[in-house]
């Protein structure tokens, strides 16, 4: 295994949503949300990812989101790929397309519904590596995969020399402390969760893959400085602080209440595609409040 590994970013990435009008992506509206997030500060941006909805984009509209960020973007920070698949022929396909228009980095989430055994997880992830010519995120969130990778897996893959990171968004506070303890020299490790930013960091965390950062980009930005800085004690501040916010934005399946959210602050319309739709409006409600007592509106 090839010790410290290049790092694609240190600090907040946002996984963006992706605006729709009227049925189709909303350029006019993802490019603002684009820049709004690197006039915040943002360290990254992750396109097609799960709070990009990217389980209803079709193969073109995928494409087209992830080139358009690139462009969009234009280097100013890293942009991360979502194109993980349960076909890994067509993550391969996807993933090849992404670093053909100059992706900086790709994020795998496990194969979903598959629930492939953890030979077939070494040997989904190994092909794709191989076939492909940047930098790879592994993406871990059995609750929406059934599919966990476990320590023994995240042995094996840390061989690869482009397999350099991990979005941890298990929820399981001590497996993930076994995962920096075994393989944090050949991995960063990124907190898929926003509550678990500061505590994920304080093991040797390298940052978050945000849903927050959508509405926040700065004060999530701003966590993740202070924990790179080792002030924990005032980064845990912040991370309690917005912790009722950070609820609000999954108290219904993400991305309904980030999306719902965007569209409160007039970034973009709120329209999902089944099965994703409106919030409840008690939990719209309470979203609205947090956001409220933040002045964020």
């Amino acid at each position: 295994m090839s010790k410290l590994k290049k790092s694609i970013f240190t600090g907040a990435a946002t996984a963006v949503i992706t605006p729709f009008k009227n049925g189709a992506i909303d350029y006019e509206s993802f490019g603002k949300i684009i820049e709004a997030q690197i006039a915040g500060g943002i360290d990254g941006i992750v396109v097609a990812g799960t709070t990009g909805e990217a389980a209803t984009l079709t193969h073109e509209e995928h494409c087209e989101c992830i080139k358009y960020v690139v462009e969009k973007v234009e280097g100013r920070v890293p942009v991360i790929a979502g194109t993980g698949s349960n076909d890994t022929a067509y993550g391969i396909e996807l993933s090849q397309y992404a670093c053909e228009v100059g992706a900086d980095a790709l994020l795998l989430v496990t194969p979903y519904y598959n629930k492939a055994t953890p030979k077939g997880l070494i040997k989904n992830f190994l092909e794709t590596a191989d076939k492909t010519n940047k930098p790879i995120i592994l993406y871990n969130v059995p609750s929406r995969t059934g599919c966990n990778i476990s320590l023994p897996v995240y042995r094996e893959l840390a061989k690869h020399e482009r397999i350099v990171a991990v979005k941890e968004a298990s929820g399981n506070m001590s497996a993930i402390a076994e995962l920096i303890a075994e393989c944090g020299d050949y991995y960063d490790i990124y907190s898929g969760n926003d509550d678990q930013i500061v505590p994920i960091m304080s093991l040797g965390g390298k940052g978050v893959i945000s849903v927050l950062s959508n509405i926040l980009p700065k004060e999530t930005h701003d966590i993740c400085e202070l924990c790179l800085g080792s002030k924990y004690p005032e980064a845990a501040k912040m991370q309690l602080e917005y912790l009722k916010l950070i609820n609000a934005l999954f108290c219904e399946v993400n991305p309904v209440p980030v999306k719902t959210a965007m569209a409160e602050l007039g970034m973009c319309d709120i329209e999902m595609r089944l099965p994703l739709c409106e919030m409840e409006d008690a939990n719209k409600q309470k979203l609205i409040d947090a956001m409220q007592a933040h002045g964020i509106l």
